[in-house]
């Protein structure tokens, strides 16, 4: 309990401090961690209490991915003090994240010295850090983004799952196919993710619906495609066309309908005007989504690394 504490107590501060620089500060209550704008930054938080040696900090991969993905996107490690942080763009980290220890289910264990310096794999190696040691400038005046390439973290997140749910069907086998071809996923764009640039022309669909779907799992039979599972990623709280378009895909009895949400609440409520077809839906939470993601991903390097 002191030590949940102290961190809430060094979040504050370091919330506290970031006022002072006249920066607007709003919690970005889409995602479940810790994370703020401030100013034109988007700022996950962690925070350690004072250390002799060493600075812990735990930090899960689908967090790091979500944040990595934002604009202008950093994290700040509170080390012992607001006056010990190292304010790191995301994107440095992710970059590091195969020389960083970890645990099978993704948790990375991410320790800094006392020059405040992050520890990688190896004797002695550490990125150095000392021009993100309290850097606020770089907080906040991050590089500007040009507005047409702006995304809101709504926009963002969307993305993200998106690009999890093409990763997953390509592990599997499937030729993928998703219609946001611009939308850029852990630095690729989903264009070069996905197996299939054309969406297939099924003869019981309508095919202006069927290629504004989210993401399409397809099975090859020869010269022809058939559909398997059809997804829609749906944040908001507005009208889910998304379960409309999916409608077209009735005929085929075999295909799995998906919607991808945090709000089962409105799914309910919106499912219920499809009562004679609601049983071909179903509703997966976005973060049980990211646990399977996870899950795909240990388990396609586990086969690799056992060369099974």
């Amino acid at each position: 309990m002191p030590n949940t504490y102290s961190s809430d107590k060094l979040v504050k501060e370091f919330l506290e401090k970031a006022t002072t620089f006249q920066a607007d500060v709003e919690q970005l209550k889409v995602l479940k961690s810790r994370t703020y704008q401030i100013a034109e930054a988007n700022v996950l938080i962690r925070a350690a209490s004072e250390s002799n040696r060493r600075y812990f900090f735990g930090l899960n991969y689908l967090t790091v991915e979500e944040i990595a993905n934002l604009d202008n996107p950093f994290i700040a490690f509170i080390c012992g003090s607001v006056d010990r942080t190292v304010l790191i763009p995301a994107k440095i980290l992710f970059s590091h994240l195969d020389r960083l220890s970890h645990d099978r289910n993704g948790e990375y264990k991410i320790n800094i010295d006392r020059e405040l310096n992050i520890v990688l794999s190896g004797r002695g190696n550490r990125l150095d850090c000392k021009k993100y040691i309290n850097n606020w400038k770089l907080l906040l005046s991050p590089p500007k983004i040009k507005q047409a390439l702006k995304n809101t973290v709504e926009e963002s997140l969307h993305s993200i799952l998106q690009g999890r749910l093409i990763e997953i069907g390509n592990i599997r086998g499937f030729k993928t196919y998703s219609p946001n071809k611009s939308k850029v996923f852990n630095n690729k764009s989903l264009e070069k993710m996905i197996t299939l640039q054309n969406c297939p022309d099924l003869q019981f669909s309508n095919y202006k619906l069927l290629r504004q779907i989210d993401v399409l799992w397809f099975k090859s039979k020869g010269d022809h495609f058939i559909p398997e599972k059809a997804f829609e990623v749906e944040l908001t709280t507005g009208i889910w066309s998304g379960v409309g378009r999916m409608a077209t895909l009735m005929d085929y009895s075999n295909v799995g309908l998906y919607v991808i949400s945090n709000d089962n609440k409105k799914y309910c409520q919106v499912i219920s005007t499809y009562s004679q077809f609601q049983d071909r839906y179903k509703f997966i939470n976005k973060d049980r989504l990211g646990d399977l993601y996870s899950a795909e991903i240990n388990l396609k390097d586990l086969r690799i690394d056992i060369g099974l």
